[in-house]
């Protein structure tokens, strides 16, 4: 049962400890999932970002058995698992995005054509969704840690969405005036940003809402002031999962 919209849950969060497991899925990966309308989902995990890590996938899998969700994995390393990497993501409900290197996932994905493929899944009404670097790709760019801790501006995201993204607002003193400056100097447009625990939901292109799976965090939206040349943050509603 596809989204009724091209659909996108853009996060800086999704994950916690499990009890009796290494991992759980928190709020905001269950939001995707309840956003896609499935009764028996089917969720399709890309680490890329991380080097498809199979400590990971193992313990992402523990996390789909513990909620029923059948959970598959798209490893680009070393080799794709099919020739037809869109027909496999167009079998699954939501695709969930790992957090890593933004820079080098954008890359690999290039390289195997994952965009494209990526974007007709979207179109088709799989719900699209990822914390961190998994945020920052669907976006125009942001800025990222990806080439060492001066944080530094991408722009060569899959651009789905035209904004620019930026992630763990609170949580990185680095993360916040990075944004403000790409955003003054014209590199990131209109740019949405997230604190650790939240999340923004587009339907097509449009920002329609902000959720959290915490108490407290934000998100925000931060514009460029034409007269003065400086950036603007303004916080947005947030609804609590």
């Amino acid at each position: 049962m596809p989204a009724e919209q091209p659909t996108i849950l853009a996060t800086s969060g999704g994950y916690r400890a499990g009890l009796r497991t290494n991992l759980e899925f928190g709020a905001l990966v269950r939001e995707a999932v309840e956003l896609s309308g499935a009764t028996r989902p089917k969720l399709c995990h890309i680490g890329t970002a991380a080097g498809d890590q199979r400590w990971f996938n193992a313990d992402v899998s523990e996390a789909g058995r513990l909620v029923g969700w059948e959970v598959s994995h798209l490893n680009l390393f070393t080799m794709p698992p099919t020739t037809d990497i869109a027909a496999f993501l167009l079998e699954h409900d939501v695709v969930w995005v790992g957090g890593g290197s933004v820079a080098n996932l954008l890359a690999v994905w290039e390289v195997h054509g994952l965009g494209d493929a990526l974007r007709q899944a979207w179109q088709a009404g799989v719900v699209l969704g990822g914390v961190s670097a998994g945020s920052i790709c669907w976006h125009v760019g942001g800025t990222t840690d990806s080439f060492g801790p001066e944080l530094r501006v991408v722009t060569n995201g899959l651009g789905l969405l035209p904004y620019g993204n930026g992630v763990h607002h609170d949580s990185e003193a680095l993360r916040r005036p990075a944004i403000h400056a790409a955003v003054a100097a014209g590199e990131l447009p209109l740019t949405y940003c997230t604190d650790d625990g939240a999340g923004l939901l587009y339907r097509g292109t449009d920002m329609v809402e902000a959720v959290s799976e915490r108490r407290s965090g934000g998100a925000y939206v931060v514009r460029r002031d034409n007269s003065s040349g400086t950036a603007q943050e303004d916080s947005l509603d947030i609804r609590r999962l």
